[in-house]
């Protein structure tokens, strides 16, 4: 180039700015912009546009602003180019500001300027201008471009409009694994595991071939499910496929295994991988605590800090503190607290630790102490603080402290349904039905609905769904059979109905047969009927398990001598011989 000096030309300073592009040489592409200037060359639109790439590879946004702004002509890549700079590293305002200005010059937008500005299309005024591009898109007929059809589900499915995201994706007249993936990510993440699952199912019939982000957020999904049979054959599908092994997608595995209730294949794929973040050791780490194995966590924790190739964070803490409490530990979790607070850690402790020793205090039974623990905190009590300690006072009957916390709580979250069934069980447990009614009257004047409770099983890999004393399932009748010849059988053995779970002020045998038509009951008895005597038993509940259910999936297990993997919506009950590892604690 210094050389040719005024001779060079055209396919001389593309071929420079080619290489400088593909090495990210940002003093060197300065230099050929430097000559440029200097030998007064002016370069076409392409060159220029060529110029706005480089600098936005390079992440120097003003040199690519300064080179688009001095352009005496701009075609739409110009614009485009420009825009996904500022899309790219975050800058959503600007990018947004910059396609209005593109409108207005009235330059019109081609299928790589809407997928591009989409992207910085985030929040509720991001969504609302995204809302405004999508109608510009109709009106363009790029509708059903794949880039921008993406680019438009993507948008729709992380800002929860889950239902928009799927009414475009059909609408697509072609799907590549990137708008497949974003529909099901959607899924996935807004909640929707059946249907992301099933969406899975479909797509692949239809023979899409995933990649690895795909596989992760399917993952995801059957992790929600606790969907076993579903899981194992997406491994399988990735071991057949010879996926790499991306670190995202072993972490899926280990967290997918462990809701499922298979620690030791999580545990199985941790120890082959041959690179671990610290969302890999959190995931062990969480997988071990909601299993209520205490000591695996602390070994866990302590052979990370043995390898010290990553330092814990804040949601390292979070496991160990709650595998502590799990585990019965509440001593060792409180040493390891107590280093937090004196900075031995390098993790100073917030809101979420200190709701942890609640429970942790709350599982020991020692309700004083986490109470006065909560008068203390440096933080404001959150609801889920307070909710912790009324749950303990639940368990451990103490309805003084446990009348406190319900009344405070209920004046923070008066729509929180699950506060006011608490608060009622601790009262009705107590035998004070008058103080029970004036909860109920109060949940039905703030016109509180309780979330209703709901178990399913995964059988030849369709999930069967049960709700408390409802009939619709097509094999009710044989279930219901099955649940009262169950209860002969258990009685015998000495188990006896809990009926302080009815929160109905009306006679024993009414309370019995409440009791008897819990959605857990039904998906215990249709498990008994369904699989083989030696397959272990796997049941989801949506919301925390009572106590006289998990009476009864104890006594299932011991009569029966059937392995019982019960999660519900605190943590994993797995129950072998009659004996629970939560150490009946939940």
């Amino acid at each position: 180039m210094a050389m040719q000096g005024l001779e060079m030309k055209f396919e001389g300073y593309d071929y420079l700015l080619n290489e400088c592009v593909s090495q990210r040489g940002l003093r060197e592409g300065q230099r050929v912009q430097a000559h440029m200037i200097k030998t007064q060359y002016l370069p076409p639109v392409y060159l220029r546009n060529r110029l706005i790439v480089f600098y936005t590879k390079c992440e120097s946004l003003e040199d690519a602003r300064m080179v688009f702004d001095e352009m005496p002509e701009r075609n739409v890549v110009s614009w485009t180019a420009m825009i996904s700079g500022y899309s790219k590293r975050g800058c959503a305002d600007e990018a947004l500001t910059l396609f209005v200005e593109m409108l207005n010059s009235g330059t019109e937008p081609n299928e790589f300027t809407f997928a591009t500005v989409l992207t910085s299309c985030s929040g509720v005024s991001g969504f609302n201008h995204g809302r405004q591009i999508h109608s510009h898109i109709i009106k363009l007929n790029f509708d059903s471009h794949v880039y921008v059809g993406s680019s438009l589900l993507d948008l729709y499915a992380k800002t929860g409009w889950i239902h928009e995201a799927r009414g475009v994706f059909d609408g697509l007249p072609e799907r590549d694994v990137v708008s497949c993936t974003a529909i099901i990510s959607g899924y996935a993440q807004l909640g929707f595991d059946e249907e992301a699952v099933k969406l899975f199912c479909q797509l692949q019939k239809e023979g899409m071939i995933y990649n690895y982000v795909t596989y992760a957020s399917v993952l995801t999904a059957i992790s929600g499910l606790a969907a076993y049979e579903h899981g194992r054959q997406v491994h399988s599908h990735v071991l057949r496929f010879q996926l790499p092994s991306y670190v995202v997608l072993q972490n899926s595995l280990i967290d997918m295994y462990s809701k499922c209730g298979n620690l030791a294949y999580s545990r199985r794929i941790f120890d082959n991988m041959s690179e671990r973040t610290v969302i890999t050791w959190n995931t062990m780490l969480v997988g071990y605590s909601k299993h209520g194995r205490g000591q695996d966590v602390i070994k866990l924790f302590e052979l990370m800090m043995e390898e010290n190739k990553v330092l814990p964070d804040k949601v390292t803490f979070l496991a160990l503190l709650s595998g502590c409490s799990h585990g019965g530990m509440e001593n060792k979790g409180l040493e390891f607290f107590d280093e937090m607070v004196s900075g031995k850690t390098g993790v100073q402790p917030d809101i979420e630790h200190y709701g942890t020793v609640v429970d942790l205090l709350g599982r020991a039974g020692q309700i004083e102490k986490a109470f006065k623990f909560v008068k203390d905190m440096p933080f404001e009590p959150t609801g889920a603080i307070w909710g912790s300690l009324l749950g303990a006072c639940s368990v451990h009957q103490n309805v003084e402290i446990g009348q406190y916390v319900g009344s405070r709580l209920l004046e923070i979250e008066p729509e929180n349904a699950g506060n006011y069934v608490v608060l009622s069980n601790l009262l009705a447990s107590a035998g004070r039905w008058n103080e029970v009614r004036v909860i109920r009257d109060r949940m039905m004047e703030k016109a509180v609905i309780k979330e209703p409770g709901k178990s399913w099983i995964e059988l030849d890999k369709t999930l069967h769904t049960f709700h408390a004393a409802d009939r619709s399932h097509p094999r009710m009748e044989e279930v219901s059979k099955k649940v009262r010849e169950t209860l002969v059988k258990i009685r015998e053995a000495g188990y006896v109905p809990n009926l302080s779970c009815v929160l109905y002020d009306v006679d024993d045998e009414q309370k019995e047969k409440i009791l008897f038509g819990h959605s857990e009951k039904l998906a215990l008895a249709f498990a008994l009927i369904c699989t083989p005597q030696n397959r272990p038993v796997r049941v989801m509940k949506n919301l925390r398990i009572c106590v006289d259910c998990h009476n009864f999936a104890k006594f299932v297990s011991k009569i029966y001598k059937r392995e019982v993997f019960l999660r519900d919506k605190s943590r994993y009950h797995h129950i072998v011989d009659g004996v629970c590892s939560c150490g009946n604690y939940w």
